[in-house]
């Protein structure tokens, strides 16, 4: 089969990853990387993989499946196209826009499978298949890989729990103007580590701001937007963010998470509006059985596939559409989202 993994924005390239690692594994497929740079400047492959950031190369390379975790993808191109989420921000009201571009959506869980398969009966014109995401098989693979450097950070600080806080960029939702004088307190008062990890996007005033705060402190570390919060989230013993998708993340690993003004609708976790709880959220979160059965509740409806095969399962939905219905040729559009399409891509010359 041949196929391509779409990547308009950066965070693509990690999701896709696993799916790449698997379509290798496997030995029958021919792999395309597309990559918008003109929004991922910088960006590091496997050595050997094949990519391009012409459209038009794409359409040449005539993929029979095309694996999207962003929200459009050129509808002139062939193959089926798929969407497989970049997330699992169930409270993000367009998780749910059905914009016409997808033949098949990829769920991760009952809770998101039940909710797509309603607009797929109300739309009718793609299916869903539950398999799991991408990036599940990623942790399954490497969950043990940081141990020994989450020993050795406990060690040099003399701590005994590793604590990261990820908070949003977005300046209506984070917490960062709020919670510094409660990390305060929460550092003297519990025996913990802070790793402090910032999204790329934070406005660089916070970013100095708590930077020259953790500086000094034998029990914080502030860590450069440079590197992957995966790495830090599997450190982690509990997590304090506010409205984040990387939470959810979190939540499956089955590790406790406090927020600070969170605005989703079903809050499966500790949530505080009030700076000065932060602290008593933070015990409640490990020892309360209250908050440890909302937390399984979203282990068993959000993501239950821990088996290391949902990439397995994403390419075999694949091959499974196209035995039943045939590869594509392109998908049919409203003239808004056609010109959506052609405004975001370009144009194509055809065969």
């Amino acid at each position: 089969m041949r196929i391509v993994l779409f990547c308009e924005n950066r965070y693509a390239l990690d999701i896709l990853q696993p799916l790449y690692e698997e379509a290798l594994r496997q030995g029958r497929h021919k792999l395309l990387w597309y990559i918008h740079t003109s929004k991922i400047k910088s960006f590091r492959l496997d050595e050997g993989a094949e990519w391009t950031d012409s459209i038009q190369a794409v359409y040449d390379f005539s993929p029979e499946a095309i694996y999207v975790p962003g929200n459009i993808v050129p509808y002139y191109l062939p193959g089926v196209k798929i969407q497989v989420f970049h997330g699992y921000a169930a409270e993000k009201s367009d998780h749910w826009v059905i914009r016409r571009y997808f033949d098949t959506y990829l769920t991760q869980g009952p809770y998101f499978t039940s909710h797509f398969e309603a607009l797929s009966r109300r739309y009718r014109d793609f299916e869903v298949r539950e398999t799991g995401w991408t990036k599940q098989d990623w942790i399954r693979k490497h969950i043990h890989d940081y141990d020994d450097r989450k020993a050795q950070l406990l060690q040099e600080h003399g701590r005994s729990q590793v604590v990261l806080y990820a908070p949003t960029f977005s300046p209506k939702l984070t917490s960062l103007p709020y919670l510094k004088d409660a990390l305060d307190r929460l550092l003297a008062e519990r025996d913990i580590l802070l790793l402090l990890k910032f999204h790329p996007l934070t406005k660089k005033e916070w970013c100095d701001e708590y930077r020259e705060w953790a500086e000094g402190r034998d029990n914080a570390v502030y860590i450069e937007a440079c590197e992957n919060v995966t790495e830090y989230q599997m450190m982690g013993d509990v997590m304090i963010s506010d409205t984040s998708s990387a939470l959810y993340e979190f939540l499956l690993l089955d590790r406790p998470v406090v927020t600070f003004g969170a605005i989703a609708k079903d809050i499966y976790w500790e949530n505080i509006t009030d700076a000065d709880d932060l602290t008593a959220a933070f015990d409640r979160a490990q020892n309360d059985p209250e908050s440890i059965a909302r937390r399984q509740w979203i282990i068993r409806n959000y993501d239950p596939h821990m088996d290391g095969k949902c990439c397995e399962r994403m390419i075999a939905e694949a091959e499974d559409y196209i035995r039943r219905r045939g590869v594509p040729s392109r998908r049919r559009l409203n003239p808004w989202r056609i010109y959506t399409s052609i405004k975001t891509f370009g144009r194509i010359k055809r065969k």
